[in-house]
């Protein structure tokens, strides 16, 4: 799997095919809301599916309506990667069918 840094130029390209995600502090983030706790825990559970498909893990938080999602690749040093990207765009297909906003 990639595990190539991207350069910054090639993260903001990808960041506009990706709304309400963002870069801080190396990782990719995004917060999702939901519509109750139990919304929020399946899409936890649901996630952490694709990690397992992919091999590759974010950081989760699971808050009461809420699921934080903050990803990098340990292997590239801690950068972002295509691979991140990858992660991000499953969740974001997936999202919606959870509630979430």
């Amino acid at each position: 799997m990639p595990t190539q840094p991207l350069s910054q130029k090639e993260i903001e390209d990808r960041l506009r095919e990706l709304p309400g995600w963002s870069v801080e502090s190396d990782h990719l983030i995004r917060t999702y809301r939901l519509g109750d706790h139990f919304a929020a825990t399946a899409l936890v559970v649901h996630v952490a599916q694709i990690q397992q498909e992919l091999d590759h893990h974010s950081d989760l938080t699971l808050g009461y309506n809420t699921v934080a999602v903050s990803v990098n690749t340990h292997s590239a040093g801690g950068a972002v990667t295509e691979l991140d990207f990858r992660l991000a765009e499953r969740v974001e297909g997936i999202a919606p069918g959870h509630g979430a906003d």
